[in-house]
């Protein structure tokens, strides 16, 4: 099953809210006994920024990265045309139709559902480059992931991180 990403060109999608995600999952002893998993999502608007995350438990980094995504979508309120960035070229690829789904089925049964309402534009951006707000959302995975809770002085940090990094800038550069 593919996924249809971009039902309509964004430069065409009227009336809708244009937001960036920057997404990221981690998974301290990735597929280990003891994993400790948490997934990441930054979402930028007008220039203000929030941090959503979740503990996953036990689950891969591939599964951590899947739900990252989800987690950005489904923390819209309403539809949205998204440019989400993400370090996992397992997601962009699936999600754009490139690689097939061998596994993972119900982790992406959940971004299907988040990505259904939304118009989509999937772009890989290196991982541990520099870049403040996808380094912004490594960290707070990881740290996520290594207390084994979502607290709020790490998404409050991580906002801090980045600042006023205008993410329509990001999206166009």
């Amino acid at each position: 099953m593919t996924a249809k990403t971009n039902k309509k060109p964004l430069s065409t999608a009227k009336g809708l809210k244009q937001v960036t995600i920057f997404c990221d999952g981690s998974s301290l002893g990735n597929g280990q006994v003891s994993t400790r998993a948490a997934a990441v999502a930054l979402l930028g608007y007008q220039g203000v920024w929030r941090a959503v995350g979740a503990y996953l438990g036990q689950a891969t980094n591939q599964q951590a990265e899947v739900a990252a995504a989800a987690l950005g979508l489904e923390s819209l309120r309403e539809a949205c045309r998204v440019h989400l960035f993400t370090d996992s070229r397992y997601v962009v690829e699936t999600m754009s139709g490139r690689f097939r789904r061998k596994t993972n089925h119900d982790w992406w049964a959940r971004l299907d559902k988040a990505v259904a309402r939304h118009e989509v534009i999937w772009e890989w951006t290196r991982g541990h480059d520099g870049h403040v707000v996808q380094e912004a959302a490594d960290r707070a995975a990881r740290r996520i992931a290594a207390q084994g809770v979502v607290a709020e002085e790490i998404l409050r940090d991580a906002v801090d991180r980045v600042g006023t990094t205008d993410p329509v800038q990001i999206a166009t550069e």
